[in-house]
């Protein structure tokens, strides 16, 4: 790419993880273009209160400033982690890229390296997920799940010497953060399914800079973006947002005829008493299109009843 100048500069959120990550994608973009980038700390309404994200409205607690900022003009790029995205798209804006992806999986973080299933009847497991707290629940294990809050550490400090006896956080943030020597087990999708997009970062501009959507380009992954699409996709056509108990996961697989997209999703009861769970499989160009029908499968199986009962 011919090389720009002309410092851009990137809205992240101030924690430790979205600074991280914000870096990844900062240095990217400096290692494919030669241009420089400075990050500039967004505060967030998310970041701001110790409430559960489902009291503050769920969806886009963690994204209005920086989008806001991005339409302003004070930053000309933003990194999101792709799965607080609302999954309305944002006029004025464009996904210019999403890079590769880290490993979707949860991880279970636990005392005396213990794993899930060794964990006691009435252990207190810490997440502030309600995908994972339905999860946890129908697994039948008779495990308190705790809600919490918090960046990574402060999550991790309540397991030893703290209050809780494990915690469940994505993997990918761990990954990113150097920490995967304290996860204890990276659980299975078949008993813990991801949420859609999750270990992916979205990165986004203004529609109209048609400089930095050139910039961003070199990063895209079309994998990643393919899987992330049908994931999104079922989440958005079952109506639910990012703190609805909805899961969703997309591999590449190969098929008859070559690469196609595997895809699981499940919707589940905040109490784990009842839940649905389908899988589909289609081509890589069409994520949309398989994401739409799995979606469809779970409403014909009563999805939209779950999803309206943990509002």
């Amino acid at each position: 790419m011919t090389v720009t100048t002309g410092t851009l500069r990137l809205g992240t959120r101030a924690s430790r993880l979205a600074h991280t990550q914000s870096q990844t994608v900062a240095d990217a973009i400096t290692a494919a273009s030669g241009v420089a980038v400075e990050l500039v700390h967004i505060s967030t309404e998310g970041d701001r209160s110790a409430a559960a994200i489902a009291q503050l409205g769920g969806t886009g607690v963690f994204v209005t400033a920086i989008r806001r900022a991005l339409l302003e003009g004070t930053v000309d790029v933003a990194v999101h982690s792709y799965k607080d995205l609302p999954t309305a798209p944002e006029p004025g804006l464009v996904l210019a890229a999403v890079p590769p992806r880290e490993d979707p999986r949860d991880a279970l973080v636990a005392r005396d390296g213990l794993t899930l299933g060794e964990l006691p009847a009435g252990a207190r497991v810490g997440t502030g997920a309600p995908r994972r707290v339905a999860q946890l629940r129908a697994l039948g294990l008779g495990l308190e799940v705790v809600p919490i809050r918090g960046n990574v550490d402060t999550r991790m400090a309540r397991v030893v010497p703290g209050d809780l006896d494990a915690v469940v956080l994505a993997r990918a943030g761990l990954a990113r953060l150097g920490r995967l020597d304290a996860v204890t087990e990276t659980l299975d999708p078949l008993q813990v399914l991801p949420a859609p997009a999750q270990g992916a970062l979205a990165v986004e501009c203004r529609a109209d800079d048609e400089r930095t959507r050139e910039l961003l380009a070199a990063l895209d992954d079309a994998a990643a973006r393919a899987c992330v699409l049908a994931e999104r996709t079922t989440l958005a056509a079952l109506e639910a947002g990012c703190s609805a108990p909805v899961a969703a996961y997309a591999e590449l697989a190969e098929g008859d005829d070559g690469p196609e997209l595997y895809l699981r999703a499940s919707v589940t009861a905040l109490d784990g008493s009842d839940g649905v769970r389908d899988s589909a499989s289609g081509p890589v160009a069409d994520p949309e299109r398989l994401g739409r029908a799995l979606a469809a499968e779970l409403l014909d199986r009563g999805a939209a009843e779950l999803v309206a009962a943990s509002r």
